[in-house]
């Protein structure tokens, strides 16, 4: 699959190498597995850059193989054998003092299981170096509570070092779209929403189902459980090392998030313990599940759900952690035929997430939201405010457009007209056919 979007990670990357032809320059990238980041790295540098990648590995074997690589670059013979990276990073430093080079350290969080002291040596030597040499130093991890506490915790050697920091997301509708069209011959509304659902925009898994001309629902549900899919352990790959030995527990709650039990009250009940900190982690430490509040609620208010923020990671917890067993013992069809029956409902939340993310691509919005009142009543599928022209558009969002009733989302909305008077109110409904 050909590269796409990423122009204004491509911006920032090109701009800060231009800094970098004066005195060296740190970039942090950051985004989950799969997001694109090493692609990203390798469109805006091409051949032009030293690229290491941070395997979990004896230091001494890693130089080796740093030191290799490097002469080839450079065309260059390092003198003398080189076995710790303190003294590697030092000789790029001291070499970019003639000569700008680009750097690229892949899976940077790997040298806490390597060599933990390498990140005091390298703040005291880019210190020491960084305003006399040229260095274009680009930093990149998947493991984000790692990369969050390297940089932003205060108490370790290389915060504050960073002069940009690159979070790279998830393609957004438009680029999947375009991904799409350009490579199927006929596209089907469900084709795409399949597409949205089960990549969640990562480029990785968009690249799968491309390269294998797996572009229908069919075909990219085929894709997943079929034996020996890199999808069927993918949530586990990702996730194990992040939450250590407790991860069964962080495993259940998102279970559970993913089969629609959304408040702390509903989790606690079926597991029988207090997970307000496992939440807390979950949001604010790993940036995997986001605390979900209606339009217009005060902040800390108590009327709030959780959601994960990962489409994949919702299908995955769904229905291949949550039919592990029937995985296990080969029985991928069974799984299928689940998918299969509870795609429809399982997949509303998502034709929601889709339309509200169109919304905030037209920058026509201030704020964009869903809301309901307590206990779950009037419960209204996207809620989207103009403060500027004083107008609300309040949408409903089914798969099927038959079901859209304008009537009732009217009734719904009492309370808000009641609340906003000075402003005009638009209702709207999206289905699948507006994809």
């Amino acid at each position: 699959m050909k590269f796409y979007d990423r122009l204004n990670e491509l911006k920032i990357l090109k701009s800060t190498w231009e800094s970098s032809l004066k005195s060296s320059k740190m970039t942090v990238i950051t985004g989950r597995r799969r997001i694109g980041k090493t692609k990203l790295i390798l469109e805006a540098f091409k051949d032009d850059l030293i690229y290491l990648f941070a395997a979990r590995k004896d230091e001494k074997l890693l130089c080796e193989e740093f030191t290799a690589l490097i002469q080839d670059k450079l065309n260059k013979r390092i003198i003398g054998k080189i076995t710790s990276f303190k003294d590697l990073f030092e000789y790029l430093m001291i070499f970019s003092e003639e000569k700008n080079i680009t750097v690229a350290i892949d899976e940077f969080q790997e040298f806490y299981n390597i060599n933990p002291s390498i990140y005091s040596d390298m703040q005291n030597i880019w210190d020491m170096h960084k305003d006399k040499s040229k260095m274009n130093l680009i930093l990149s991890g998947s493991i984000y509570s790692l990369m969050k506490k390297i940089f932003e915790n205060s108490k370790e050697p290389l915060f504050g070092r960073a002069d940009k920091k690159i979070y790279l997301k998830p393609f957004d509708v438009d680029t999947l779209k375009e991904i799409m069209l350009e490579n199927k011959l006929h596209l089907d509304k469900k084709d795409l929403f399949s597409f949205y659902v089960f990549t969640g925009g990562i480029a990785k898994y968009a690249e799968i189902f491309v390269d294998s001309g797996a572009l229908t629902y069919d075909k990219m549900l085929e894709n997943i459980l079929e034996e020996n899919s890199v999808f069927l352990n993918e949530g586990k790959d990702l996730l194990v090392e992040e939450f250590g030995k407790e991860y069964t527990v962080y495993f259940s709650i998102l279970s559970l998030i993913a089969n629609s039990k959304t408040s702390r009250s509903e989790i606690e009940s079926i597991l029988e313990k207090n997970i307000g900190g496992y939440l807390d982690r979950l949001e604010n430490e790993y940036n995997i599940i986001k605390r979900v509040r209606p339009i217009f609620a005060k902040e800390g208010g108590r009327i709030q759900k959780y959601v994960i923020e990962d489409n994949f990671l919702n299908f995955w917890f769904r229905f291949i952690y949550g039919y592990r067993s029937a995985i296990e013992i080969g029985n991928l069809k069974y799984v299928k035929d689940i998918v299969n029956r509870d795609f429809n409902t399982f997949s509303g939340y998502f034709l929601e997430k889709y339309f509200i993310e169109k919304l905030k691509l037209s920058n026509k919005f201030s704020n964009i939201g869903t809301y309901w009142e307590k206990g779950n009543k009037n419960e209204i599928d996207i809620v989207a405010v103009n403060d500027i022209e004083k107008k609300i558009l309040i949408c409903e969002v089914k798969l099927n457009p038959q079901k859209i009733n304008l009537n009732k989302l009217k009734e719904k909305s009492k309370k808000l007209i009641e609340r906003f008077k000075e402003y005009s109110f638009e209702y709207k409904g999206f289905s699948l056919d507006d994809c």
